[in-house]
């Protein structure tokens, strides 16, 4: 049964999209099957992986016009990309019944062939990142070591716990990355040390540096463990995905006894 985890912060520019892929691939070297949803309009997960226009997108499949539909970008990691049509989609379904359980539904048939599902949420907190949160047992918070990346993480915060109240009990913050950290700057320090107080453990122990691999790997439409196998970038994703796994299992084991203690 796949674990979904959704990638999420509202303000743009924090390394949001690049952890998705980077954290599907660097999940993929450690033997896991992973599926990727693009449900950002901007389509930057799809543009970074060079998916060329599809037949189905994220955008017909909330529309309900086709299923979902993987797309093979390498051995193990499929990706479900977007389009920006699905700019309009949540106009378009703001009065469906059910709307924010639309990618619920869809992913049901999908959740026996994957280890991990990792959505990649817009830069908002409109009905695309609701049916996200909906769908997620967990939310990782990638955020960039500048102070100005820490404004509205109270607002993220209170949006995840009404989703937990209100439609999906099973929702956590499952860590909060630390992204282009560089640790030369006092600043950086700074804010690591001003999340780890709000956040506490949930701050992950690896940090992603600045590194030039990550920013040059979407301009040749790869990942990183493709583009740059031994740079700071590979080396600090496969270190933060060693560090998802165990957090996820230990979770899913914790669970899975208390409901045998509780039967």
């Amino acid at each position: 049964m796949a674990i979904v985890i959704s990638l999420l912060n509202h303000k743009g520019g924090v390394g949001k999209t690049t952890s998705a892929i980077n954290i599907g691939a660097g999940l993929v070297e450690l033997g896991k099957r992973v599926l990727l949803l693009d449900l950002d309009p901007q389509a930057n997960l799809t543009l970074s992986l060079g998916i060329g226009r599809q037949p189905s997108s994220m955008y017909e499949a909330l529309r309900g016009e086709a299923d979902l539909a993987p797309v093979e970008v390498k051995n193990n990691m499929d990706v479900v990309p977007s389009t920006l049509d699905l700019s309009g989609a949540e106009m378009e379904l703001v009065n469906e019944a059910g709307r924010e359980f639309i990618l619920r539904e869809l992913l049901d048939p999908l959740m026996e062939d994957y280890d991990y599902i990792i959505i990649d949420c817009p830069p908002s907190l409109g009905l695309l990142t609701l049916n996200s949160l909906t769908s997620s047992r967990y939310v990782l918070i990638p955020l960039q070591t500048e102070f100005l990346a820490m404004q509205g993480l109270v607002k993220l915060k209170q949006v995840i716990d009404k989703v937990r109240f209100r439609l999906n009990k099973k929702l956590e913050i499952g860590g909060v990355i630390p992204t282009m950290y560089d640790a030369r700057k006092v600043l950086n320090r700074d804010v690591v040390s001003t999340i780890q107080k709000h956040f506490g453990d949930k701050v992950f122990k690896t940090y992603i540096r600045d590194t030039v691999a990550l920013a040059e790997a979407p301009a040749a439409r790869q990942d990183i463990f493709v583009y740059s196998r031994n740079s700071n970038g590979a080396e600090d994703y496969l270190e933060l995905c060693k560090e998802i796994v165990t957090r996820t299992t230990e979770t899913v084991e914790a669970n899975t006894e208390r409901q045998t203690v509780d039967g």
